[in-house]
Order: structure tokens, then C-alpha cells, then sequence
């Protein structure tokens, strides 16, 4: 009987080599999912423009007209989007990079590969929705006839802390989610509670300033907040919002990237 033996963990420079060696294999699963995603879909594409835009047309009604809690001086669709991009960004690839070794349990048992390639193409393939939302948000800046100021150079910046805190998330939740199954009942739970404990339809000046920085614990406050002054240039933005988010987003994927690699190992195994 032929033995197979399945490689993994591998010491820690010889894994980063390997990353680089596997590097095609990002744009694989990427393109895969991608594919997956909209080629056998009843609307397809049209999914990623209607999504955002009921999104915002209900929060928009619930906050802006009924709730009275975005700024007057901002056009309450635009105000609202602002916050919704870089959120549906981060909780589809939070969602998306947390499934995705489970996703991925027929080729994990079988050959070797760094397995921090699944979750990191996963948060990838999110950019996609990305960039749609972020084309839809746009048209709706030339519409209101909104020209962003020079601060909008920070916002390349701001997306890539949203990759980083949806990765970072990610790789936590990828690595539990192989041993406790449960976990798949708990994201969307996450999701759906940060949604109402991030910033997206309403302004940080909102939260009463003693509870503040423990709100700001919450690495998307920051995200967000940055994110509409880049865009709007917000005059209220909480800047140790952004600070405590690069320092809790650092945090995360430190961790992330030593719990991933301590459970690796067991991977092929479990799942």
C-alpha cells in the first residue's frame, strides 16, 4: 500500500519562501471563487449593485428620516455609504476567509500548500464587491456634485486597514472554524451585530464621549470614520478611533498569524 504524507507547518522560513512559490495560486482561488460566486447566479453581477443600494436606501430610512442621525450638512444616501463600503467590504470578507478552509477541505487533505493562502484569497475576492459599491458610490458623489478635498490621498490607505483588519479576523476565525464547526453560526451573528455597533449610519459623535475609546475598541469604528473623512472630509472625525484600529488591527493579525500557524499542523487532520 502506498503511503501519501501531506507536508505541513514547515519551518518558518522556509513557510514565507513558500508563499512566494505559491504565489499563482492567490489569483487560482481568487478567480475561482470569483467565478463561482457569479457565473451560476439568477442575477449575477447585478447581485453586487443591488445589495449595496437596498442596503442604503433602508438604513437611510431608518437613520436618516425616521432616527434624525446623520448630519444635516450631508446628503443622507451619500453619509450612509460612506460607512456601508468599507463594512460590507470587511464582513464579506470576514464571512467569506473565515468558511474558506472548510471551503477548501478536499484539497487541504490532500497536498501541500501554505495554507494562509486560502484565507487571504478569500479576503481578495471580496474586492471585487468592493469596487462595484465603490463605483455606485461615485456616481452618487457626481450626482450630489461632491469633489472630495485633498485628504481623499488617505484613503488607499484606510482601504488597505480594512484588508487588514478583515484578514487579521479572518485567520482566527478560519482556524477555529476547522476544529469548532460551531463557529459557522457565530460569524453571521457577528456580522449582523456589528453592523449596529460600527458607525455606519451615524456619526461617532453620537456615542456619548466618556464611552468613546471603549467604543473605539472596535477596530471598524476607526475604519469607518476614516474612511468618511477621506471621502466627505468629515469635521468630526474621532481620530484616536483611527489610532486604537492600526494598534488593535496590528494586535490581530500577530496573533492571527501565530495561532494559524501553531493549528496548521493538525489542518489536514481535523477538517
Amino acid at each position: 500500500m502506498n503511503e501519501i504524507t501531506i507536508e505541513a507547518g514547515r519551518g518558518e522560513r522556509q513557510y514565507w519562501r513558500d508563499l512566494w512559490r505559491y504565489r499563482e495560486l492567490f489569483y487560482f482561488l481568487a478567480w475561482r471563487d470569483i467565478l463561482v460566486r457569479y457565473k451560476q447566479t439568477v442575477i449575477g453581477v447585478a447581485w453586487g449593485v443591488l445589495r449595496p443600494l437596498l442596503t442604503v436606501a433602508i438604513l437611510s430610512f431608518v437613520f436618516g428620516k425616521m432616527g434624525r442621525m446623520v448630519p444635516e450638512q450631508y446628503p443622507t444616501v451619500l453619509f450612509i455609504f460612506c460607512g456601508l463600503l468599507p463594512w460590507q467590504f470587511f464582513a464579506t470578507a470576514f464571512a467569506e476567509s473565515g468558511n474558506s478552509l472548510v471551503s477548501n477541505s478536499g484539497m487541504i487533505s490532500k497536498v501541500y500548500f501554505p495554507r494562509l493562502v486560502v484565507p487571504v484569497s478569500s479576503v481578495i475576492t471580496s474586492m471585487v464587491d468592493f469596487t462595484i459599491s465603490g463605483l455606485i458610490m461615485a456616481g452618487f458623489m457626481i450626482y450630489y456634485g461632491y469633489v472630495p478635498g485633498s485628504q481623499i490621498l488617505f484613503l488607499p490607505l484606510l482601504v488597505v486597514l480594512a484588508f487588514a483588519t478583515a484578514f487579521g479576523g479572518g485567520l482566527w476565525i478560519s482556524a477555529l472554524m476547522v476544529r469548532y464547526r460551531d463557529f459557522r453560526y457565530i460569524v453571521p451573528f457577528v456580522v449582523q451585530l456589528g453592523l449596529y455597533i460600527s458607525p455606519v449610519a451615524y456619526d461617532v459623535s453620537r456615542v456619548p464621549e466618556q464611552w468613546r475609546l471603549a467604543f473605539s475598541l472596535n477596530p471598524m469604528v476607526g475604519v469607518i470614520s476614516g474612511f468618511r473623512w477621506a471621502v466627505l472630509g468629515h469635521p468630526n472625525v474621532y481620530w484616536p478611533s483611527v489610532y486604537i484600529s492600526v494598534a488593535t488591527v496590528t494586535v490581530i493579525i500577530v496573533s492571527g498569524i501565530w495561532y494559524f500557524r501553531k493549528t496548521e499542523r493538525t489542518f489536514a487532520d481535523v477538517i
